[in-house]
């Protein structure tokens, strides 16, 4: 579905949060939307692989990384996964890893950066948790509209 996050904001105001960090768009989508899940991890990705590995249904993982580019919290291979099961995106508060390949999946993808470097796998941090970056919360169930010109979300 193409959706205009500009547009969108015309139509609907101040009903909708705009997240006001700068992503790059390192998925083979650039739009996409959705219903929320959430987790918060910090440098960490055990938690992601685990539901990206298991039915998506549409939704987008919001991941609040807490800004970290130390490590990367996602590859190739867990957005591979993503694909596989059905998730719409996966927008990171942090850095990814293998960005030539997740560019070329058809997968939503918002991340602050890259490294080549891997994260933990010990599964520390929290699922479907409110988590707040860019001066919006992301509550699990809220859907999000992504595309080049940002992120959207109802409260």
């Amino acid at each position: 579905m193409e959706i205009s996050t500009a547009d969108l904001y015309d139509e609907r105001g101040d009903e909708l949060a705009s997240v006001s960090l700068q992503f790059q768009d390192l998925g083979g989508h650039v739009g996409f939307t959705g219903p929320i899940r959430t987790v918060r991890c910090l440098e960490d990705n055990g938690i992601i692989k685990s539901l990206l590995n298991s039915p998506g249904e549409g939704a987008v993982l919001v991941v609040d990384g807490a800004g970290s580019l130390n490590t990367a919290l996602m590859g190739d291979l867990i957005a591979g996964a993503a694909v596989e099961n059905g998730w719409a995106g996966v927008v990171i508060n942090g850095a990814i890893r293998d960005r030539a390949a997740v560019a070329k999946l058809p997968l939503g993808v918002k991340a602050l950066g890259s490294n080549p470097r891997k994260s933990a796998k010990d599964s520390v941090g929290e699922v479907d948790v409110p988590v707040e970056f860019g001066g919006v919360t992301f509550r699990p169930g809220a859907v999000l509209y992504a595309d080049e010109d940002g992120i959207l979300v109802e409260p």
